[in-house]
């Protein structure tokens, strides 16, 4: 119940919407408990031939007309209102969960599938629609019959009321265990929905790969094996609610049982009018209705849950990189970088760097080399504070990036990736996501420089070729040099490059290298490069070797120590 609170606190932008939806509750009660006391009154009237019955009979009829109008109406406001709320609701939570996501680090990322997170964010919380628009509102609408006909029928017949409740405790009792047993088949069921969004996911990102190697049958197999997963986990929930909702059933006709039993020989002995007993057959008809009801929101209910418990573990996860409070938003960037005793490690067994010191100066081009899996792309990561340092400090013009804004940190940067990601959009968005507010011919400009125009001009749609999903619809090196205008498009004091040149051709990173010596004048530039000829002409090249700095100097100073450099030099030269 401690979740179905936090959740209906958390819809309090649409408590209107809610309250309108009890005050129709209250009116379709209402309404429900009038019926039977007009059949109550008729009875009595019709039985002592009473000569008012025609003119009351019809003063009635239309009474009870109106009254079901009322609940009509009233259920139209219910039915309404509460899916206004839930889906409003629902789609604020999943602003939310998305604002959440954008903020966590990478860290978060590191063991979670794409479609697992995307599953909570479209099916589990379409199960908390469940809660708000139907089952929380059915619960309020059924208790709140149960109490107007239990009062109802204690002033029929205190003696009949207790007998025909006797059955209430047993579906109490059963109705916990029920939850009980339920919630955590429901869990699994939305864990196993999870594990199948990520797997088609994954496949249909890899479909190439799939095709490629021929593996159709062993991915479908991987497919059908989480669908059965699947459908098992959901079967085995419905078989318990199944047997749950025949006991409530069951257990429920036991009062109708008691009261034409027990109830036949009181109105023999004159104990009890038959007018009430009708009256009172009809209550127990309403009384036992919400409480079978009770029974399938139930399991609305668990399902609800524990689709609301896998939001919440989204929307409770640790932040690991947090602003502080009063950070500072820093506007004017020299591009002064300092790594004062920087040590990282994604777990303590694998230290990736350890005890870095690098000085780099506003407009300096400075390389980071050193064979793979030395840390050159974790040093990129801990200057765009996707990670913080375990020890040490990194400053930017004198300021410990833990004290600046995130915003203006890395508004500071502009970025070209290995792994290029472009959106499923336009060329000329995708150019201009840095910089949305970029002319058209500034995107122009900027792929001229970065020798992207040549080929754009080309293709049928022009700027305004979609590109597909992550860009499929280009080759390796076209969308490397998409990257790269979009990081001068950008035009921030700092330029970061991690292997930038790393997909395209010799003749093509020989054009791409001079856009890129333009581009870098008078501004901070890191370079990640495994072809050493892009990095010649480097103020500053840092050699890494098992996370620490083996080597610093210019190309030449390096080459003449016949060190490391010197041999990944002449490695490149054979290559």
């Amino acid at each position: 119940m401690k979740l179905v609170f936090r959740l209906i606190k958390a819809s309090k932008k649409y408590w209107w919407y809610l309250i309108a939806t009890i005050i129709a509750i209250g009116g379709i009660t209402a309404a429900q408990l009038y019926a039977p006391l007009v059949v109550r009154q008729m009875t009595q009237m019709a039985t002592n031939r009473d000569p008012q019955l025609a003119e009351v009979a019809l003063r009635m009829g239309l009474t009870l007309a109106g009254v079901y109008l009322l609940q009509a109406f009233c259920a139209y406001v219910r039915s309404y209102y509460s899916h206004i709320a839930a889906w409003h609701f629902l789609a604020d939570l999943k602003t939310e969960m998305y604002e959440k996501l954008q903020n966590l680090s990478l860290k978060f990322y590191h063991d979670k599938q794409t479609g697992q997170i995307m599953s909570r964010v479209i099916n589990d919380t379409r199960q908390i629609e469940l809660l708000i628009a139907h089952a929380a509102p059915d619960i309020l609408a059924n208790l709140v019959i149960i109490i107007g006909v239990t009062i109802m029928l204690f002033v029929i017949n205190t003696r009949l009321a207790i007998l025909s409740l006797l059955a209430v405790p047993v579906l109490l009792i059963l109705s916990l265990v029920f939850a009980r047993w339920v919630l955590p088949i429901f869990r699994h069921a939305q864990s196993t929905l999870g594990d199948l969004s990520a797997h088609l996911q994954d496949n249909i990102s890899g479909m190439k790969e799939i095709q490629v190697f021929n593996q159709h049958e062993r991915e479908t197999k991987k497919i059908s094996a989480s669908a059965t997963d699947y459908s098992v986990s959901i079967l085995k929930a419905l078989r318990l609610s199944a047997a749950y909702g025949s006991s409530v059933q069951f257990l429920s006709s036991i009062g109708t049982v008691i009261v034409i039993a027990y109830g036949g020989h009181m109105a023999l002995y004159g104990y009890v009018d038959v007018a009430d007993i009708i009256a009172f057959i009809m209550y127990l008809a309403i009384f036992y209705q919400p409480i079978t009801a009770l029974a399938r929101l139930n399991e609305d209910l668990q399902n609800a849950i524990a689709g609301a418990e896998r939001v919440f573990e989204i929307l409770d996860a640790e932040e690991d990189i947090k602003e502080k409070e009063n950070a500072l938003s820093i506007n004017q960037v020299a591009g002064h970088i300092v790594f004062k005793n920087v040590n990282f490690h994604y777990n303590k067994e694998n230290p990736v760097l350890k005890n870095i010191n690098v000085d780099i100066h506003p407009g300096e081009v400075v390389a980071i080399v050193g064979p793979t899996g030395v840390g050159k792309t974790t040093f990129i990561n801990l200057l765009n504070r996707f990670y913080d340092p375990v020890d040490g400090e990194i400053l930017l013009d004198g300021h410990d990036l833990r004290d600046l804004t995130l915003k203006s940190l890395r508004h500071s940067m502009s970025n070209v990736m290995q792994d290029v990601f472009l959106f499923n959009d336009t060329l000329a968005e995708n150019i201009g996501y840095g910089k949305p507010e970029a002319s058209r011919e500034e995107v122009i400009a900027a792929s001229r420089l970065a020798r992207a125009d040549d080929f754009i001009t080309e293709l049928d749609e022009g700027y305004n070729t979609v590109v597909g999903e992550r860009g499929m619809r280009l080759s390796g090196g076209q969308k490397q040099r998409v990257s790269i205008a979009r990081a001068v498009l950008r035009d921030r004091p700092i330029l970061i490059l991690d292997e930038a040149t790393a997909a395209v051709d010799v003749e093509t990173e020989k054009q791409i290298r001079e856009a890129l010596d333009e581009v870098m004048k008078d501004r901070t530039t890191v370079i990640i490069a495994h072809r050493l000829s892009t990095i010649k002409k480097a103020h500053k090249i840092i050699v890494l070797k098992d996370g620490q700095i083996e080597d610093i100097g210019t190309h030449d100073e390096l080459v003449a120590r016949d060190g490391l450099y010197a041999h990944m030099t002449e490695i490149n030269m054979h290559a």
